[in-house]
């Protein structure tokens, strides 16, 4: 007599082995990991080193109280807060213009695209020494033009006082194609009949109906690029570390740079872990905060 297993038993041993592979692999290369950072936050163990000591929350005391510390967390906040509105508003405004554009000629939409889409295609660490000569205080492109128009140039990678917004116009730059793809397929999404049906109801062409049909239906993607901008701006670092390497005076310190410089230069791995932890934590706040405050604002039933 052959035995059979009860419906629900099978499918449920038949669900573990299809997801199986994916949650072990998960498992070990994502939370394994980052509870191994987590573990090493509380010690002071040090790349090479034969042990370690429990040091507790010191690590974490150290980075918010040392002027180092706070100046990553607070420039890697500033960048965030310039880079994240700004590439997304000049992302949106590209992908209607595009748009616009692929209504009369596809052709030339295609070339304003790919042109667009180049940062995010290209070597960041190529692009990054391009403007490195841009932002050339003696040669540069940017202080020739306003030598000009008889302003004097700038160090705009060595002044304390504009360097890291110098680099959040880079991270704009860098940020403004890929998002104009995510804005251009919601923009294609949007079903031309509520445009007929807005102007039959009087809505006029042009911002009326951007604010009336087209933003509203964009709620889901504004969503999607808002957390993916904002995971972007956080874990900055290519440029930081060709163009300025945390200087000057850390004036252009983030906490991913922080990290790598105490983890592999100065080989102090535990407290580049607790540098990881809060930059882990504020980047899954904020989502968290996206989604919880936003989410049930963007979903139309």
């Amino acid at each position: 007599m052959t035995y059979r297993l009860p419906p629900a038993v099978g499918e449920a041993l038949t669900n573990a082995w299809l997801v199986g592979p994916a949650t072990v692999g998960m498992l070990v290369l994502i939370f394994g990991p980052v509870l191994a950072v987590a573990v090493l936050s509380f010690t002071d163990y040090q790349l090479g080193a034969q042990g370690f000591a429990w040091i507790g929350l010191e690590n974490y005391t150290v980075l918010f109280t040392d002027p180092i510390g706070q100046r990553a967390v607070v420039n890697t906040l500033i960048y965030v807060a310039i880079v994240m509105p700004a590439s997304m508003i000049l992302a949106l405004l590209v992908a209607l213009g595009v748009h616009r554009v692929a209504s009369w000629n596809a052709t030339l939409a295609g070339v304003l695209r790919t042109a667009y889409f180049m940062p995010v295609a290209g070597t960041l660490v190529a692009m990054a020494t391009v403007w490195q000569m841009l932002m050339h205080p003696n040669v540069g492109l940017f202080n020739q033009v306003l030598g000009l128009t008889g302003v004097p140039g700038q160090e705009w990678l060595s002044d304390r006082g504009i360097v890291l917004y110098s680099l959040a116009v880079i991270g704009i730059w860098e940020t403004v194609g890929y998002n104009m793809v995510l804005f251009l397929a919601g923009l294609t999404a949007i079903p031309e009949h509520l445009y007929d049906a807005a102007e039959i109801d009087g809505v006029r062409p042009g911002w009326d109906r951007f604010w009336t049909v087209t933003w509203p239906l964009l709620g889901p993607t504004t969503l999607f690029v808002l957390v993916v901008t904002a995971a972007r701006a956080f874990r900055v670092f290519e440029t930081v570390a060709t163009l300025t390497q945390g200087g000057p005076g850390f004036a252009s310190d983030t906490l991913v740079y922080a990290m790598y410089r105490e983890g592999f230069v100065y080989f102090k791995a535990g407290y580049a872990s607790a540098v990881t932890m809060v930059f882990f934590v504020f980047v899954l706040t904020l989502t968290l905060v996206q989604f919880g405050v936003l989410e049930r604002r963007v979903h139309y039933r």
